[in-house]
């Protein structure tokens, strides 16, 4: 009796080329209405380039194993395959196209920008800190760079934050994973995000564009808390001095509500 591939592979073959396929397929679970976006994006994406990878690897082996060298004649020789050949001419064009369509509309939504925010914060990286200045709420929380737990940006849940990337000395890079989104910060170019945070929790943010020596140290955290939270916190902040205490950073990929 003829074995099929995965029979010839075994259960150990097929583990590692599961694992291959998977690995790096995970990312943290959106905590804003645009990180929502970009997974619903992402994955079906993944799973389509897993299939088209399974495909194309089982008929590598499919050929390998079929038309391995047996003895010294030659297998049929084929010229041409229009049948074939339209196949493997069209089906990638088609999915390239379904990818650009939309990959489009997701960067659109994701860009899409609120007429009135919420609320608005310029955000100032320099090194090795953090600045955050709530425009109409008269509060700036700034770090010191003298720790590496950062500056902590406090954003309501449910509402629209217009989030102004500025830097004056070296490109930086706004990211917090669980936003699935990040956005350069480049001296002399006028940048923003909108983000609308969906769960209250405290995340870790980072620089994601190396910046020069101590660039490691360039951490910050972000607490979404309710409404009510936010207005007493900005009550409490208002007009004062400068909110430079740097907070205590979650653990990696952590989120607590």
């Amino acid at each position: 009796m003829r074995r099929t591939i995965p029979a010839r592979l075994g259960r150990p073959g097929l583990v590692v080329v599961l694992g291959a396929g998977l690995a790096g397929c995970g990312m943290p679970d959106p905590v804003t209405e645009q990180g929502e976006s970009v997974r619903t994006l992402w994955n079906p994406t993944i799973v389509a380039a897993i299939a088209v990878g399974a495909f194309v690897w089982a008929l590598a082996l499919w050929s390998v194993v079929r038309y391995r060298k047996r003895n010294e004649t030659l297998p049929t020789q084929v010229a041409e395959h229009i049948p074939i050949e339209i196949v493997y001419t069209v089906v990638p064009i088609l999915i390239v196209a379904g990818l650009f369509v939309v990959g489009a509309a997701t960067t659109t939504k994701v860009e899409e920008k609120a007429e009135d925010p919420d609320v608005v914060v310029d955000v100032e990286g320099f090194q090795w800190s953090w600045q955050f200045t709530y425009i109409e709420e008269d509060v700036l929380v700034s770090g010191d760079g003298s720790g590496t737990d950062g500056p902590e940006l406090v954003l309501p849940v449910g509402q629209t934050t217009r989030l102004n990337l500025i830097s004056d000395d070296v490109a930086h890079s706004f990211w917090v994973p669980e936003f699935l989104t990040k956005r350069d910060l480049i001296p002399g170019i006028d940048n923003e995000i909108d983000v609308t945070p969906t769960e209250t929790g405290t995340y870790r943010g980072r620089c994601a564009e190396y910046c020069g020596l101590d660039h490691w140290r360039m951490y910050f955290s972000v607490r979404i808390v309710t409404a009510e939270e936010f207005e007493a916190w900005v009550a409490e902040n208002a007009g004062g001095d400068p909110v430079s205490a740097e907070a205590d950073a979650p653990e990696e990929g952590e989120g607590s509500g």
